[in-house]
């Protein structure tokens, strides 16, 4: 009786709130130590993320080459190679135009900037010579200054070239085994679940299906978009336009911010390497060719995997961002995506069959069954 007594006191809706804050409250912590967790591992969960991403990639190649009779280990290492090949033709791309084109960007840019210098002096705002040459000045100083810190800059990026080289060496590895034992692999995980490997296999098989498209799809898409802003700038007679659009291609890959910063340094870049007029054209046909990304590529290709409404995409990305960094906002998207598609999964129970029928019992209305005629033949026999 007196433990009832709070209860009565309490309106349903209260208790009903409170319940739900309760459950909210442990949810969070769960959530809060296992971020806590892989920040602490960063180390090692964002290589084995990038190797998931990439395992989702080039599996459709393993398969093919497995079901065309290949054993699986010779198939991952022919996938592998190729993706190998892949990422050096494009650096070498890269660095040779890099490497040929630099010192004519370099004469340029000066050009521009001594184009701007005497606009800003002979130009509408009549700027003064001396302040400018006091501005440059200023920012000449100020490297000086900080001389010492871009020393230990250099230093510690050192130290980051070392990790990322084994962080890069792990991947490869996870990348190796899971598209060569991914099924194996996947069948000892679900042993640890037991009556609940089901409803983990159907929620696993649904995040890598909804992972897989999304990858495939943003390649694509992001293949496309970089293609075109290639030949754009090539068009316009930008140096450096097959780095450009290198960059504009990996930049696709984090959606809304990464355009947008790599478009903002293909803009600057024709800017000072060609004229406005060719920044204003590059610029205009960059907003246009983003617009029918949005609207028709992403939707008819990564939209029916992901089914996220624009501003989920910002809040996801926001987060990731706060959390990893670029890394964090690259990956934001699909851990979003792969957990929204799980969750289903793991609460619906699979239903069981309904029971088969059985037949109504004979009547004196039922004729009975007709016999083979291999009994008829019998009884005939024995009487």
């Amino acid at each position: 009786m007196f433990s009832d007594r709070p209860t009565q006191l309490v309106p349903p809706v209260v208790a009903k709130m409170a319940a739900w804050s309760a459950c909210l409250i442990v949810v969070g912590v769960v959530v809060y130590v296992f971020a806590s967790i892989v920040a602490r591992l960063s180390f090692v969960a964002l290589p084995v993320a990038i190797a998931l991403l990439l395992t989702a990639l080039l599996f459709p190649l393993t398969s093919r080459l497995t079901r065309a009779g290949l054993r699986p280990i010779y198939a991952t290492w022919i996938t592998l190679l190729i993706a190998l090949a892949v990422l050096v033709g494009a650096g070498w791309l890269i660095g040779a135009r890099a490497s040929d084109e630099f010192p004519t960007v370099v004469d340029q840019v000066q050009k521009s900037i001594n184009e701007l210098r005497d606009w800003l002096v002979t130009g509408p705002i009549h700027l003064d010579t001396k302040q400018l040459d006091d501005w440059v000045q200023t920012i000449t100083n100020q490297l000086k200054t900080s001389q010492a810190a871009l020393t230990n800059t250099v230093l510690t990026a050192g130290q980051v070239a070392i990790e990322v080289l084994a962080s890069i060496v792990l991947m490869l590895f996870v990348t190796f085994f899971l598209l060569k034992d991914g099924d194996r692999i996947w069948s000892w995980f679900l042993k640890g679940f037991g009556g609940m490997s089901s409803r983990v296999d159907r929620a696993g098989r649904a995040a890598w299906t909804t992972v897989s498209h999304y990858v495939q799809g943003t390649v694509a898409v992001a293949a496309v978009h970089g293609l075109l802003m290639g030949i754009v700038l090539a068009g316009l007679g930008v140096p450096l336009w097959a780095p450009l659009a290198i960059l504009i291609f990996l930049a696709s890959f984090i959606p809304i911010i990464g355009i947008f910063i790599a478009g903002t340094v293909a803009t600057l870049v024709t800017l000072g390497t060609t004229s406005p007029l060719k920044a204003l054209i590059f610029l205009a046909v960059l907003i246009v060719e983003q617009q029918l990304e949005n609207h028709v590529l992403q939707p008819l290709i990564v939209g029916r995997a992901l089914n996220f409404h624009p501003l989920a995409i910002i809040i996801v990305l926001a987060v990731g961002g706060i959390l990893g960094g670029i890394a964090g906002a690259a990956v934001a998207v699909p851990v979003a995506a792969v957990i929204y598609r799980a969750l289903p999964e793991l609460r619906h129970e699979t239903r069981a069959l309904p029971p088969a029928e059985k037949p109504p019992p004979p009547t004196a209305e039922t004729p009975p069954s007709p016999q083979p005629p291999a009994e008829k033949e019998s009884e005939q026999s024995k009487g």
